[in-house]
C-alpha cells in the first residue's frame, strides 16, 4: 500500500508537471529544447485544449472571482474546483498527446481528478454546519460532472444531468439572498454559467466522447513519468499537491457500454443516483410501523417489499466492492453511521441538540435515533428505516432507494433528492413539516387520521403553462 500511495503522488505531480511543460507560457522553452520521448515539447496544443483553456479562463475564472468576493468557506471550496479543472485540463493534454493506454493504466491516469473530486465533496460534508452550505452543496453535488471524460457516446446529457443537481440548491441560495445580497445571485450565475458552456465545449470538440491521439506513444504511468523526468528543460516542480481524500467507493450499478464500465466506476460514487430499479409496491398493513407497534419497539426494519434487480444478460458485470467495516461512533458533533448490514437494532440515545446524524452506505438495516438532535442526513442508502424523535434542523435523504422514514416527535422540513422510493410517516406534531423534493420518484407521505394513517403520494409530473403574465405550474397528477 505504501508503495501504491507513493506511485499515485508521483503520478499527480507528473500530471501537473506534463500540463505546464506544454502549456502556452513554457512553448517557447519546449521550442529550444525540442522533442522530449517522441513529444515535441514545443508544438501548439491541440485545438480542444486551447478550448478548455478559454472555458477556465472565462466562465471558471468568473467563478472564482465572485466566491473570492463571498469569502469564507465559498472561497475555498472554489480554489478546490479549480485545482479540479486544472487536473482535468491536464489529462486533456495527456489524450491529445498519447494513444488510449489500457484500462488498468486509465484508473491510474484518471485518479488525480477522482480524487480532487473526493476533496470537494468531503469538504462539505465536514462543514455541514457552515452558513453557506447551500453553495457548498450545489458544488458538491454536481462537481462529479468532471467525470463526462468517462462517458460513451453522449457526454453532454451527463453534465447537463449534474448542472440539474446543483439547481436543487442554488434555487434555495437564490431564495435566501435574491432580495438581500446579489452577490450571491452572481455567484450562482456564474458556477451554473460553468456547466452550460462545458456542455457547448462538449457538443462542439467531444460529441460522441474523448478521441485520444492516434500517433503519440501510448499512454502509461512509466511513459508519463519517463517524459517528465528525460527532458533537459523542464520547469521546477509545482508545489506538493493537497493530501488525497478517502479512497473512492466504486459502484457500477449503472448500466453503462461495456467498453467503458470499468473507467465510469471511477466516478459512480459521485453519481450513485442514476442507477433505476422498478416495481416499488405500497406497504402491506403487517410491515407498517404504525400498525404493528412490535416493529418499533424491536426496531425491526421499516421497509416496503422490492422486487429483486436483476441485470439483464447484456448488463456489464459489476467490479468488485471495496470492504469497509460498519461504523456507528460520535465524531466530534456528528453521529457516523456508516457501512451497516442487516443490522435491524440500531440505536443511537445519547443524542444532544447541537449534534448532527450522518447515515451513509447502509442497507437492509433499521437505526432508531432517541431524544433531539439537528439534522440527519441518509445519503447512500438501500432499503433503510429510520425511526426518530425530533429533528430541529432538515432531515435530508439523497442518492438512495427504498427508504423508510418515522417521525415520532416534530421536524421542520424534510428533504429528497435523487432517491427511488421514500415512505414518511408523520406523527400529529409534525403534520405543519414541509416536504422538498427533486429528481425523484416514488414518494409516499402518511398522514394520522382517526387512528390510522391514510397514503398519500408526492406528484412526480407537473405542467407548466403561461397565463398572460407569468409561468404556472401544477400537478399533473391528481393527489389525494
Amino acid at each position: 500500500m505504501a508503495e501504491t500511495q507513493v506511485l499515485m503522488e508521483r503520478l499527480e505531480k507528473a500530471v501537473i508537471r506534463l500540463e505546464s511543460l506544454f502549456s502556452d507560457s513554457h512553448r517557447s522553452i519546449g521550442m529550444e529544447c525540442g522533442a522530449v520521448n517522441g513529444v515535441n515539447g514545443g508544438m501548439s496544443v491541440a485545438p480542444y485544449v486551447e478550448a478548455f483553456d478559454r472555458l477556465l479562463n472565462g466562465s471558471v475564472a468568473e467563478f472564482l472571482r465572485n466566491s473570492k468576493i463571498l469569502e469564507g468557506d465559498v472561497k475555498i471550496h472554489a480554489e478546490m474546483v479549480r485545482a479540479a479543472f486544472q487536473a482535468q485540463r491536464a489529462f486533456l493534454l495527456l489524450v491529445s498527446q498519447y494513444q488510449e493506454p489500457q484500462e488498468s493504466e486509465m484508473a491510474v491516469l484518471l485518479k488525480p481528478i477522482s480524487d480532487k473530486i473526493q476533496e470537494i465533496q468531503t469538504f462539505r460534508e465536514r462543514n455541514r454546519g457552515s452558513k453557506m452550505f447551500n453553495h457548498l452543496s450545489a458544488v458538491s453535488e454536481s462537481i462529479p460532472a468532471l467525470g463526462w471524460i468517462t462517458v460513451s457516446p453522449k457526454p453532454g446529457p451527463y453534465v447537463k444531468e449534474m448542472n440539474d443537481a446543483a439547481t436543487f440548491y442554488t434555487n434555495r441560495v437564490l431564495k435566501d439572498y435574491k432580495n438581500s445580497d446579489l452577490h450571491h445571485v452572481d455567484w450562482v450565475k456564474s458556477y451554473l454559467n460553468i456547466w452550460t458552456e462545458l456542455q457547448a465545449y462538449i457538443k462542439e470538440h467531444h460529441t460522441t466522447g474523448l478521441t485520444w491521439s492516434k500517433t503519440g506513444p501510448t499512454a502509461s504511468t512509466a511513459s508519463v513519468l519517463s517524459t517528465l523526468t528525460s527532458g533537459q528543460c523542464l520547469p521546477p516542480p509545482p508545489p506538493p499537491p493537497l493530501p488525497p481524500g478517502p479512497p473512492p467507493v466504486f459502484d457500477t450499478e449503472s448500466g453503462k457500454d461495456e467498453a467503458t464500465t470499468s473507467r465510469s466506476a471511477l466516478f459512480a460514487q459521485l453519481n450513485q443516483g442514476e442507477a433505476i430499479t422498478k416495481g416499488l409496491r405500497h406497504v402491506s398493513d403487517d410491515q407498517k410501523t404504525h400498525k404493528n407497534p412490535n416493529l418499533r419497539a424491536q426496531g425491526l426494519p421499516v421497509r416496503s417489499p422490492t422486487k429483486s434487480h436483476t441485470p439483464s444478460p447484456t448488463s456489464p458485470k459489476n467490479s468488485p466492492q471495496q470492504s469497509h467495516s460498519p461504523l456507528l461512533e460520535l465524531e466530534g458533533k456528528k453521529w457516523r453511521v456508516e457501512y451497516q448490514e442487516d443490522k435491524n437494532d440500531l440505536v443511537i440515545t445519547d443524542t444532544e441538540l447541537k449534534q448532527v446524524a450522518y447515515i451513509f452506505k447502509c442497507n437492509k438495516s433499521t437505526l432508531q435515533m432517541k431524544g433531539k438532535i439537528n439534522s440527519i442526513t441518509i445519503d447512500n442508502c438501500r432499503k433503510f428505516g429510520l425511526v426518530f424523535d425530533n429533528v430541529v434542523g432538515i432531515v435530508e435523504v439523497i442518492n438512495s432507494r427504498d427508504i423508510q422514514i418515522q417521525v415520532m416527535g416534530k421536524v421542520p422540513t424534510i428533504s429528497i433528492n435523487k432517491t427511488e422510493g421514500c415512505h414518511i410517516y408523520l406523527s400529529e406534531d409534525s403534520l405543519d413539516c414541509e416536504i422538498v423534493s427533486a429528481k425523484s420518484s416514488e414518494m409516499n407521505i402518511l398522514i394520522p387520521l382517526n387512528g390510522d394513517y391514510k397514503e398519500f403520494p408526492v406528484p412526480e409530473q407537473f405542467k407548466t403553462a403561461w397565463d398572460g403574465s407569468k409561468l404556472v405550474t401544477e400537478p399533473a397528477e391528481i393527489v389525494g
